[in-house]
């Protein structure tokens, strides 16, 4: 016997929502925890969109340290079904955002095993803008040895590198697993969340580069919006203007995302002297970081 085509729950095209919805869009009903409040979406909007809906109706309510579910009302059941994969809206209906029952919680904690490293576009034509850039260049360097030591994949991506150029000299990219040229200013292109889905258990990234309240700031609220944990390195992260950086980072930490120090990731990811690589990633942090003026301005 064939097996049969999975069925899309839909809605009838009628019924009393209240209102009209402009041309080329579709009356949705959003409803979270005891409220239910009436919008609309453009015709074929999918699971991205509704999530975007959902923060601008309901965003001060939604605690993001959670995880959501997203919900059809479904009238054959007569109930709510998880949203079908691939789900397109193409006419009226309910959805609902769902807290799992887990919360979670922002521990900071590190392993090797569900870490990633970002390298963010640490490039030759910005060398002369950014402030201390040849100290985070020394500290990004560190921070891939250690990634090497410790077996940790790395991401690096390059900004329009055709009018950028690569990867500064100084940034050995032996065994990274990926280097995308981009034009988006997050990081968080479809091939990284390619990537990130192949490597299991992927918990935590650890983020560095520039520019703090650009690129690195995007990238990292992209990444917390889809549960991950990000650890941003302050003393290998600088931008043109030490205030933008100051306040990206103070905004960033509010949000939940850990603002800490390359040696203090290195040694949270060893976590113990007896570790078969202690030794050579304490060699890696023997001279302590550059003493510029980042930390100052943190």
């Amino acid at each position: 016997m064939a097996a049969a085509e999975p069925v899309i729950p839909t809605l009838p095209n009628s019924g009393g929502m209240g209102g009209g919805a402009p041309s080329g869009t579709v009356p949705v009903l959003f409803c979270f925890s005891v409220f239910a409040r009436p919008s609309s979406v453009p015709h074929g909007a999918g699971y991205e969109l509704l999530i975007q809906k959902f923060l601008s109706l309901y965003g001060d309510q939604i605690d993001m340290h959670r995880k959501f579910v997203v919900q059809l009302f479904a009238e054959e059941w007569g109930q709510y079904v998880d949203l079908p994969k691939g789900f397109a809206v193409s006419e009226r209906c309910k959805v609902r955002l769902v807290p799992l029952q887990i919360q979670l919680t922002t521990l900071g904690n590190l392993t090797p095993s569900s870490t990633v490293f970002f390298c963010c576009d640490m490039q030759e034509r910005f060398r002369p803008a950014i402030k201390y850039f040849g100290d985070i260049i020394s500290v990004g360097q560190r921070l891939l040895q250690g990634a090497r030591i410790l077996g940790i994949p790395v991401i690096v991506t390059e900004q329009y590198p055709k009018g950028l150029g690569s990867t500064v000299q100084e940034i050995d990219l032996t065994g990274v697993k990926l280097v995308l040229p981009k034009t988006k200013f997050s990081m968080v292109l479809p091939e990284v969340e390619a990537a990130l889905a192949e490597i299991p258990g992927v918990r935590s990234v650890v983020l560095f580069g520039v520019e703090t309240h650009v690129c690195i700031q995007q990238t990292a609220l992209e990444l917390v919006g889809r549960g991950i944990e990000v650890h941003i390195i302050a003393d290998a992260t600088s931008s043109r203007s030490m205030m933008d950086r100051m306040f990206a980072l103070e905004r960033l930490a509010r949000t939940g995302i850990i603002v800490t120090t390359s040696e203090a990731v290195l040694l949270q990811l060893v976590a113990d002297k007896d570790h078969p690589k202690f030794k050579e990633v304490q060699n890696l942090i023997k001279a302590s970081a550059p003493e510029s003026g980042l930390l100052s301005k943190v």
